[in-house]
């Protein structure tokens, strides 16, 4: 298991995320992260983190975006629960996804560190190094559908 994951075991971790389609919306929004799979391959999930004592969901939404992608975000509608179990690695959390519009349309195409991935782009990728929200969803606006999700 990944050093970096080793904060999170033995606990139930509650996160939450945000959906941004880009402004064609042709694409979604979603952030490259290392050192959760082996060999320094990346996984792409939407922006998002940790829900804090103290914030509603949709302060969290917008501060974890806000961190991951220099972005203000208006929070919208919640649109996805996913249910994440590996016993054996002692993890587990349940992830909560809302449909984000960014505050300034301008400021999207300013980013850097982060992609706009197409579903062909999404789904050329392994299975493994993709967020399961947006692994099975055939198009953007198949990730703004509403469905629960367990792992």
């Amino acid at each position: 298991m990944s050093s970096l994951l080793t904060a999170y075991t033995g606990r139930v971790r509650v996160r939450v995320g945000g959906l941004l389609l880009s402004p064609a919306a042709d694409a979604v929004l979603l952030a490259g992260h290392r050192g959760l799979l082996p060999d320094g391959a990346v996984f792409w999930s939407p922006p998002g983190g940790g829900w804090q004592f103290g914030e509603s969901l949709a302060e969290a939404v917008r501060r974890e975006f806000l961190e991951e992608t220099g972005l203000t975000v208006r929070v919208g509608s919640l649109l996805h629960v996913h249910e994440f179990r590996d016993v054996a690695a002692g993890l587990q959390a349940v992830e909560l996804f809302f449909a984000v519009e960014a505050a300034d349309r301008a400021a999207a195409q300013l980013l850097t560190g982060l992609r706009w991935l197409t579903p062909a782009a999404w789904q050329a990728l392994p299975p493994a190094h993709l967020h399961p929200v947006v692994r099975g969803a055939g198009s953007p606006a198949d990730v703004l559908t509403p469905r629960f999700q367990s792992a």
